[in-house]
């Protein structure tokens, strides 16, 4: 939870083959937050350990920040907390289904942070993005296949049909970049069918706990090699 402990996991994970860090800044007592004193030390202390750019550049391992309700509960006051940032991380993850949502991601685009539309099945968020006027100006789609993935079969199959039915709800809008993850027992299932389909992926403790076998794993930079190692 602390600066220094997220950025030594973040330097495991980069040196195991991740291409970029993301990362939930934290209170001294565990909540998450966007307040600017402790995003700051995080920026700071993962930039010393994984050789990241500021934002704007394109050297380095990019820090990519999330700004879910969880982080700050008044969706009127998010676009405030982005505004009195210091330091700035390289991407901004906003999910699309949440209030306010484009104001957020407006207050991010005019500080000059690239931003992430994070998308979900299940929620308004894919068709309030399809409609938004800030759809051709993000840097990148985060197709997050987590919901009710209803019908039957295995959890694992039915993770990978709600990705394919959320890839096709959303399309390739204006040839932004994709980024498609699972969670818990979807997560590798997902995986494996964006190496397939030639989409980023991702992998980390918030989307899962165990390995491919189904062993626990014990870092995130554990499960970056695995993901790395893992057949189409």
């Amino acid at each position: 939870m602390s600066p220094d402990s997220l950025a030594a996991s973040a330097a495991s994970a980069v040196a195991a083959g991740a291409h970029e860090v993301r990362v939930h800044p934290r209170t001294p007592c565990g909540r998450t937050s966007l307040s600017p004193r402790v995003l700051g030390p995080v920026l700071t202390s993962l930039r010393a350990a994984v050789g990241a750019a500021g934002a704007g550049t394109t050297a380095g391992r990019p820090v990519r920040v999330a700004t879910a309700m969880s982080a700050e509960p008044d969706a009127e006051r998010r676009p405030e907390r982005i505004r009195s940032w210091v330091s700035l991380p390289d991407l901004v993850s906003v999910d699309w289904h949440e209030p306010h949502a484009e104001h957020l991601a407006a207050a991010l685009l005019s500080r000059g942070v690239a931003v992430e539309a994070a998308l979900r099945p299940g929620t308004d968020g894919p068709a309030r993005f399809a409609r938004s006027p800030l759809a051709p100006r993000v840097a990148r789609v985060l197709a997050s296949a987590q919901g009710p993935a209803t019908g039957s079969g295995p959890a694992a199959a039915r993770s990978v049909a709600l990705a394919v039915g959320l890839l096709a709800e959303i399309g390739r809008p204006g040839g932004v970049p994709l980024l498609l993850h699972g969670v818990e027992s979807g997560a590798w299932p997902v995986l494996r069918l964006a190496r397939r389909l030639g989409l980023a992926a991702r992998i980390g403790l918030e989307d899962t706990l165990r390995l491919p076998d189904g062993t626990w794993a014990r870092s995130n930079a554990e499960l970056v090699a695995a993901a790395v190692a893992v057949a189409y």
